[in-house]
């Protein structure tokens, strides 16, 4: 039997449909997503007109390569990196299992959960074992910020790929700090290791449906044929190699600035912030439910855990009037 879908961030229609109000009135702070969508470069008619061409695929890989730095590799465009994990069961010898690192983004243990694959959800790196076929590791991690070093992930690749297991890398989060990234190691001089690398999120365009992956030329061939032809669009392959070109300093500095902003209104509320990544931070609160519940009443949004009552995450607003709209829910909601 399958496991329940997971609820994620976003859903602002079904909040609104509760606590009131329009959906596009609600501050979303439940998605770990650039609150500000950067500008929507030209896009030719015939990319619209025509099914993608090569050509464009083709560039907008050469364009990632660079982006990305990974001169071993020309990363695959996907139509969103989870469009990938619902291809991870593939790439799992029979009778391997799966080790995921966890709390994490919910949906790869239940991907392989739900194709029978035994999964082991590991608190730490020493729990990878040589019955394990397949590694996830998300890095900056996904709801509390863990970061492991370029240099662990390498000895954890070591050892995953001497036991014949692929090791894979989500570094959804990683486009504001690139030093830390192991994506310029994929490519076909490493094999067994597998890089996600989002689009949407650093460039505010989740809705375009856009990731990249890096590995070697075998496996992404083999992720391709899974995806079928056509699975990126032509406006999206166009939009990405036009925006990964362009200089992105203004759009790190502007995350950072609202990052700054967040963590001061949240502390100013007295909040206990746990981690998080450039685009959300984690909170600790004794009733975290309640709070959620709070916020929603003044139509703001954010992203409870079933796993654990006591976390909450907040993604960034957009600007100082979003902020400033938080911290008077903030004290209202706790009674400050």
């Amino acid at each position: 039997m399958s496991a329940p879908r997971i609820v994620h961030g976003g859903g602002i229609a079904a909040a609104a449909a509760r606590f009131g109000g329009r959906p596009e009135d609600w501050l979303d702070l439940s998605t770990g997503i650039n609150p500000n969508p950067v500008a929507i470069p030209a896009v030719d008619i015939a990319a619209w007109h025509r099914l993608p061409d090569r050509h464009r695929q083709d560039a907008a890989r050469a364009a990632a390569a660079r982006y990305y730095n990974t001169p071993k590799a020309l990363p695959l465009p996907v139509p969103g990196t989870q469009s990938v994990i619902q291809l991870l069961p593939r790439l799992v010898a029979a009778g391997r299992r799966a080790a995921v690192l966890v709390p994490t983004y919910g949906e790869y243990a239940r991907v392989l959960g739900n194709a029978d694959i035994a999964v082991d959800r590991i608190d730490s790196l020493d729990g990878v074992t040589e019955a394990h076929g397949l590694v996830v590791v998300v890095n900056p991690n996904n709801p509390d910020g863990r970061l492991f070093s370029r240099d662990d992930l390498l000895a954890l690749h070591a050892r995953v790929h001497a036991q014949g297991g692929l090791l894979v890398v989500d570094e959804a989060f990683g486009d504001m700090r690139p030093d830390g990234c192991i994506a310029p190691l994929a490519g076909d001089g490493m094999p067994g290791l597998l890089v996600f690398r989002s689009f949407g999120k650093f460039f505010g365009l989740a809705g375009l449906r856009l990731g990249f992956v890096a590995g070697e030329a075998a496996v992404l061939d083999c992720i391709e044929d899974g995806l079928g032809p056509w699975a990126v669009s032509g406006p999206a392959l166009t939009i990405a190699t036009t925006l990964m070109a362009g200089d992105t300093g203004a759009i790190r500095r502007d995350i950072a600035l609202r990052k700054a902003a967040l963590d001061r209104v949240l502390s100013s509320a007295g909040l206990s912030i746990l981690g998080g990544t450039d685009l959300f931070s984690l909170v600790d609160h004794e009733d975290a439910a309640a709070l959620q519940e709070g916020l929603c009443r003044h139509h703001i949004l954010v992203r409870p855990f079933d796993y654990n009552a006591r976390w909450l995450r907040f993604g960034l607003a957009p600007d100082a009037a979003g902020d400033a709209r938080l911290a008077a829910a903030l004290v209202a909601t706790r009674g400050g």
